[in-house]
């Protein structure tokens, strides 16, 4: 695929270009990089809904890119300018994306050309449960074979309706529940899910951190602790990522950047404040602890070591990149960077952590919800209190010894408080994906490092992802 160079790329271009330089470095056969690179199929979907006494037609679409590997999984997203285009790059994002961080899915998203502020919750039932009706009985929503979740303008709720109306359709499927996730905990859900993909960005920047040499090439120092960030875009990616960040890791969120300008203050902002104004007041503006700027690209560009695009796609684009003064950028949104973008900062040095591995975590905990939804039970039920009945013997005997030697001490209260308690849904979330963010940096690293002709960590994701995608399809005899 070719573009004209001195205009903007597109999402999908963008999308297309990487895929394009990381397969000039591979020996695919031709056959199976085509396989690899195009959409298996997208369905769009026109339905009406009487509301208010009319009858209100909407377009959506559910594109499956990739099904080396099933079911597929990806996102369903509410917005006003969702078009095949995008859905079809997002797919192909997350075919990357799920075999970069181990998965067992292919690619897969959806979207409904809606805008969720203009309609009443009961009436966005109604729409989205016609919608997961019409996926479903075409098996576009299906436990076994496409298992979507929630994205942008979508959340637990309009989960809850999804697999509710595919239950409804399918009354004798006991894994009825495992055909979406993201739902709430009381209708299938998982401890962890709503913070997954922001707890995954601070977990991507933890272990870039635990490299001494990856930190240099960023012409950055020392830990997280003290780092200042500006976040763009305070929706729930960000706004998890940064109070995590700031809460737990003592970076210094300096920026938040929203529709209606951006908050910018060099002490820092207190980023659980911010949301609850955001919550209230639809905005950021008006906010009384920090200077606001009506014109949030200019806090885009202010100096920082950590910038967090959080929001959109093509934020970043040719016309603003040399100006971004960021030496680390995380992509916690898909595609913040255009391809044309993408050059000019890997020529200023900026190191980019990319979109599939970064905001990986969504994918990662959505695959435990699912395998928690086809167990029948949740994590930790069955050994929780067997470990603390071990470790109870451990300390029980320390104490024992202490005393029987003399000694006057015993263990501290607050140290038993921590060890006794065996770990709980969350925590074993937690250390699951905390586990799987390690792994797949280390694994986009070590190619990094290894090969001169791979200039980033983007180029290195898609060589391990299209790699692993090209070994199942081997696998399958292709």
């Amino acid at each position: 695929m070719t573009y004209d160079e001195t205009r903007e790329p597109t999402f999908r271009e963008s999308v297309d270009l990487m895929f394009n330089r990381a397969v000039a470095i591979m020996d695919l056969p031709p056959g199976l990089e085509q396989k690899i690179r195009v959409c298996n199929a997208t369905y769009t979907v026109r339905f009406g809904v009487r509301l208010r006494g009319h009858i209100h037609t909407f377009t959506g679409y559910r594109s499956v890119h990739s099904e080396h590997m099933e079911p597929v999984k990806g996102g369903i997203r509410y917005a006003e300018n969702v078009h095949q285009d995008e859905v079809e790059a997002l797919a192909a994002l997350m075919t990357y994306k799920c075999a970069l961080v181990e998965t067992p899915f292919g690619g897969s998203k959806g979207g409904l050309r809606i805008d969720p502020r203009e309609w009443e919750e009961h009436e966005l039932e109604l729409i989205t449960r016609r919608f997961a009706y019409e996926l479903a009985k075409r098996d576009l929503i299906n436990p076994s074979q496409n298992v979507p979740a929630p994205d942008m303008g979508t959340g637990e709720r309009e989960m809850a309706w999804i697999a509710d109306q595919y239950a409804r359709m399918n009354t004798t499927d006991i894994n009825a529940r495992a055909c979406v996730t993201g739902k709430p905990l009381n209708a299938g859900g998982i401890h962890g899910r709503v913070e997954a993909t922001g707890r995954g960005v601070q977990y991507a920047l933890r272990e870039f951190f635990r490299h001494p040499e990856d930190v240099a090439k960023a012409q950055l120092s020392g830990k997280l602790d003290g780092k200042r960030v500006i976040v763009q875009g305070l929706g729930n990616v960000g706004y998890h990522a940064a109070k995590f960040l700031q809460q737990e890791d003592g970076a210094k969120i300096i920026g938040i950047i929203e529709r209606d300008g951006a908050l910018f203050d060099e002490n820092g902002l207190d980023v659980d404040a911010v949301h609850a104004w955001l919550v209230r007041h639809g905005g950021v503006a008006g906010f009384p602890d920090a200077s606001h700027h009506a014109e949030g690209a200019a806090v885009l560009e202010a100096e920082c070591d950590i910038l967090i695009p959080a929001a959109l796609e093509g934020v970043i684009t040719m016309e603003n990149a040399a100006r971004i003064k960021a030496p680390l950028i995380i992509e916690a949104a898909n595609g913040p960077i255009t391809a044309g973008a993408d050059d000019i900062l890997r020529e200023k040095g900026t190191i980019i952590i990319p979109d599939m591995y970064a905001n990986a975590g969504g994918v990662t905990v959505s695959y435990f919800e699912w395998v928690k939804n086809l167990s029948h039970i949740r994590f930790g039920r069955m050994q929780r209190r067997q470990e603390e009945a071990r470790h109870q013997l451990v300390v029980d005997e320390l104490e024992a010894l202490s005393e029987s030697m003399g000694k006057q001490w015993s263990l501290s209260d607050s140290f038993k408080e921590k060890y006794l308690r065996g770990a709980d849904e969350l925590e074993l979330v937690r250390s699951g994906l905390d586990d799987t963010m390690r792994i797949a940096y280390q694994s986009m690293r070590e190619v990094w490092h290894a090969r001169d002709d791979v200039p980033d960590l983007r180029m290195a994701a898609y060589l391990v992802a299209i790699e692993r995608v090209a070994a199942s399809y081997r696998a399958k005899g292709l």
